[in-house]
């Protein structure tokens, strides 16, 4: 199941309140201020801060490709 692209309008990063990249390989939102990423499981973001995963810079200009 993929995301819905309207949900990319309204969702933020629950740390900075900043915007959001979906990686639809990956199944992930990417915040790039805070180098973090949150899963998508079944469509559903899950963006609460303790559900945030630490990324590379690697993984985040690959992302954004």
């Amino acid at each position: 199941m993929t995301l819905k692209p309207k949900i990319l309008d309204v969702i933020a990063c629950p740390l900075c309140k900043g915007k959001l990249l979906y990686d639809k390989n990956l199944q992930v939102l990417i915040c790039k201020f805070n180098k973090v990423s949150f899963p998508i499981k079944d469509g559903v973001p899950m963006v609460a801060a303790q559900d945030a995963k630490s990324i590379t810079e690697d993984h985040s200009k690959r992302s954004a490709q």
